[in-house]
């Protein structure tokens, strides 16, 4: 017999680590990505507790809100979500060095 493993999701512990970067509360990053003022607080908590996820778009906004790029929130590997958030950061000289190097 097999156990099926709940694998953990990235998603909640990238989305409070960017929250918390830019210093805003759950409920603020709610109001700011347009959930309901009275929902915003509980919903984004639900997020970085892992028990829901939110779709696509609602990441995009959330993302967007935070100044970070939305694949940033699906990174499975630390230092590949590291490395999301300084690409995205880099200017375009920067980006083709990089995109060289790595060629």
């Amino acid at each position: 017999m097999t156990s099926k493993r709940k694998v953990e999701s990235p998603i909640g512990m990238r989305l409070r680590e960017a929250r918390e970067r830019e210093g805003i509360s759950q409920k603020q990053l709610g109001i700011l990505a347009g959930i309901d003022q009275f929902a915003a607080s509980p919903r984004i908590n639900q997020y970085e507790q892992d028990k829901h996820a939110p779709d696509f778009t609602t990441a995009k906004r959330l993302a967007e809100v935070l100044s970070i790029p939305v694949t940033y929130f699906y990174a499975d590997d630390d230092e590949m979500a590291e490395f999301i958030l300084l690409f995205a950061c880099a200017n375009k000289r920067k980006r083709t060095e990089i995109k060289q190097l790595l060629s």
